[in-house]
């Protein structure tokens, strides 16, 4: 799944993205750094910072919250603020083993 757009993507094309660009620094590959993308997301995203790839879809921020909880809690508590209080406690209920609704 594109941690971006939420599409299933296959294992043959689907691209590893750096959530805050690394821009030449190898600090940057680190797990807490980054997500699986769809081609299209990756190469719209490129070199953005985090905040204004989400700010132009915030629905991107809706499913990074779900598809990225191994990210670092700075960029988790960046993406909860651009997702909203309501995709937040969407995203909690879905946490729940109870949740009928789970997808």
């Amino acid at each position: 799944m594109c941690a971006y757009c939420g599409t299933r993507v296959t294992a043959q094309t689907i691209t590893l993205d750096h959530v805050s660009p690394r821009r030449g620094q190898t600090a940057y590959d680190r797990r807490d750094n980054l997500v699986l993308a769809c081609r299209p997301c990756n190469e719209k995203k490129a070199d953005q910072s985090i905040l204004a790839f989400l700010l132009a879809r915030r629905e991107r921020a809706m499913n990074l919250l779900r598809f990225g909880e191994h990210l670092s809690p700075m960029l988790i508590d960046l993406i909860r603020q651009i997702a909203g209080p309501d995709a937040v406690a969407l995203h909690e209920r879905r946490k729940d083993p109870d949740y009928p609704y789970a997808d």
